[in-house]
């Protein structure tokens, strides 16, 4: 052999080396991610693919299937801050639009599935305001207004399935439906919560509790009894449908709405259903729930998927009782065990997914046991992946604790409290408030607090015993000036006195200010020095432009709060003057105090001069990973609840 030839093949074997390692490396590496995203890059990269004409990830038709597929993406987004995901749902939803903005979509099909991916057109017009998206998410609440109904009033499934209710047409339309009523400020509360209360009055049986696949009111369909008009059989993926349809509804619907707990008892109804159907020695549910011994039958993946996010972000959240945890735990060991399949590349299939089962239309389908076997499974389908996604979400959410259960993070609307008008005059508080998706707002943190099993709420209203009694955090953000408010509520010495009880009776005070010239500093800093410490009129870590370095704040190793966390953002903030010492700074930036923490009594304060949180610098869309700040969000809720006690 020549000495080129030698040369040459060694060159080749150092190559071999090389690619079997970063094989090696990039399957190691994508097994340790969370199986939540594993099996969300399989969603997003390895369905739909490019051969049907459209880009990876987006199916060839306007389908409810996207609308699955987006909503659990936004979840992984959620979950992790990276702008990856809320990417993937801008692009895939752009692309239903034409040159000039409007939305391909025909509201005269009358087809409920149709307004699910709807739910990310308000995730898009939450985020960025832009107008295209709000007149695209009118033309599907138009649908809506005109889409016909059963006699009660309950939707059609379909203007070509006449007087029918399907329990999946309770998550086709309602999540959409309640979403918009809030974000828009119309009280359609009664009209949503009637639609569960009519379907399962008419679905469910009151033997079993199980809900039957559809209902006809004519009672003129094949498949329809003809005193009951129901459907023959319990389908699985039809109760998960409905399940994860109450729990979604759920986020949205007034808490003080009377009609809560009639959703809430309708969820745990099924609850208890759900759970005595679960197959004890697999852990999972079988396509038609009731007939486990029948010929056939089988194990199906989106039934079983939707059954455990729907329990666990129903135990999460305070639905349901913490029995179910053993139903949910059991049910996703067999999920793994049976559906998930690992690729020797390091991928994710999901398997055992049934493609369709629906009633009437053409061919017919007569409900039968023997059409529901006929349907064939697939792998990787949308409508057990995305429900996988979130399931999967949902378990992490329990396996990272849920330190937060009982404690509800109240976050003030009276001394932060800018005014806005929307198109219909109605003013309303915005700036730094949960529910604001946009940069301004706290919506990602909040989804932080919520993960480890908090509450949400909102005190518009000057502090007293009374209204922080619940609270067991209590967030004020950046008091208003007379610039930002004509009237600004100003802290008094009541409040004072309010705050400062209720810190020394074991709650946790929030203190997140602003730079000088941003903030309103006299009344502010009597609260601050009433626990040790103020903050300076000042402004440290100005930014000029996009030059974010110029806002970077190191953590150094052994921080007490941010264990993870170690290259924060923080741009234009005010320091903090310690004037007791036992006020502890817990960060500088050039050696002057930036975070300080105190215990006072039974409670704890935290301070810090800068709003900091939210959705601009946490969600990801700004800066791309240049910064930890989600990190940051995850740890400083973590420590927060683990300071406080139940209420």
């Amino acid at each position: 052999m020549h000495l080129v030839e030698i040369n040459l093949m060694k060159k080749l074997n150092f190559f071999v080396i090389i690619a079997v390692l970063f094989g090696v490396f990039s399957l190691a590496n994508a097994q340790n991610k969370p199986l939540s995203q594993r099996l969300g890059y399989t969603l997003t990269d390895r369905i739909w693919l490019a051969d049907d004409g459209t880009p990876v990830g987006i199916p060839k038709s306007w389908t409810y299937e996207q609308g699955v597929q987006l909503k659990a993406v936004e979840q992984l987004w959620y979950a992790t801050g990276d702008p990856k995901y809320y990417a993937f749902i801008k692009n895939s939803m752009d692309y239903w639009f034409d040159k000039s903005g409007n939305l391909k979509y025909d509201a005269e099909e009358y087809n409920i599935d149709h307004v699910t991916p709807g739910r990310a057109l308000l995730t898009l017009y939450r985020v960025t305001a832009d107008e295209k998206y709000k007149k695209a998410i009118e033309q599907i609440r138009g649908q809506l207004k005109t889409h016909p109904r059963t006699k009660e009033g309950g939707f059609w499934h379909k203007k070509i399935y006449p007087y029918q209710m399907w329990l999946d047409g309770l998550y086709m339309g309602e999540p959409f439906y309640a979403e918009y009523s809030m974000v828009f400020n119309e009280d359609n509360w009664n009209d949503i919560a009637n639609q569960f209360v009519w379907m399962e009055k008419h679905a469910r049986d009151p033997k079993t509790g199980l809900l039957y696949h559809g209902w006809d009111e004519s009672k003129q369909q094949k498949w329809a009894n003809k005193e009951t008009g129901l459907s023959p059989h319990v389908w699985g993926r039809a109760m998960g449908w409905y399940a994860i349809a109450l729990v979604d509804v759920l986020d949205y619907f007034p808490k003080n709405n009377a009609r809560r707990a009639e959703l809430i008892a309708i969820l745990q109804r099924e609850a208890e259903a759900i759970a005595k159907y679960q197959d004890q020695k697999s852990g999972v549910w079988y396509d038609i729930i009731d007939l486990p011994n029948r010929e056939k039958n089988y194990h199906e993946s989106s039934g079983s998927a939707m059954f455990v996010y729907s329990l666990a972000k129903g135990i999460r959240n305070g639905y349901l009782s913490d029995k179910y945890l053993a139903t949910v735990n059991k049910g996703w060991a067999g999920i793994k065990k049976e559906f998930i399949k690992e690729l020797p590349d390091g991928n994710l299939d999901w398997e055992g997914t049934v493609s369709v089962s629906g009633l009437g239309g053409n061919p017919y389908r007569d409900g039968s046991f023997d059409y529901y076997m006929s349907e064939k499974l697939r792998t990787n389908d949308a409508k057990g992946l995305g429900p996988a996604v979130m399931a999967a979400v949902e378990m992490e959410n329990l396996e990272h604790g849920q330190f937060g259960k009982g404690k509800t993070v109240m976050l003030d609307d009276y001394f932060n409290r800018e005014i806005k008008k929307d198109d219909k005059g109605n003013e309303y508080s915005w700036h730094y408030k949960w529910e604001e998706k946009g940069h301004p707002g706290y919506f990602t943190w909040g989804k932080q607090f919520e993960s480890y099993g908090a509450k949400l709420d909102t005190l518009s209203a000057a502090p007293t015993a009374a209204n922080l009694a619940n609270a067991s955090v209590y967030i004020i953000v950046d008091p208003d000036t007379d610039k930002e408010t004509p009237k600004p509520n100003y802290i008094t010495e009541t409040d004072i006195k309010n705050i400062s009880d209720w810190v020394k009776s074991g709650g946790v005070l929030v203190m997140m200010g602003n730079d000088y010239g941003n903030c309103e500093f006299e009344h502010w800093n009597n609260l601050a020095r009433k626990f040790g410490f103020e903050f300076n009129k000042d402004s440290k870590n100005r930014v000029q432009n996009d030059q974010y370095e110029q806002g970077r704040v190191t953590v150094p190793d052994g921080n007490p709060i941010f264990k993870k966390a170690r290259d924060l953002y923080m741009k234009e903030i005010s320091t903090i003057k310690i004037n007791d010492k036992k006020v502890q700074t817990n960060l500088t930036l050039n050696n002057e105090p930036i975070i300080a923490v105190v215990k006072y009594g039974k409670g704890t304060v935290f301070a810090l001069g800068d709003p900091w949180l939210y959705n601009e610098y946490t969600d990801g869309r700004k800066m791309n990973g240049l910064f930890q700040n989600f990190t940051a969000a995850q740890e400083l809720s973590a420590w927060l609840l683990n300071q406080t006690k139940k209420k």
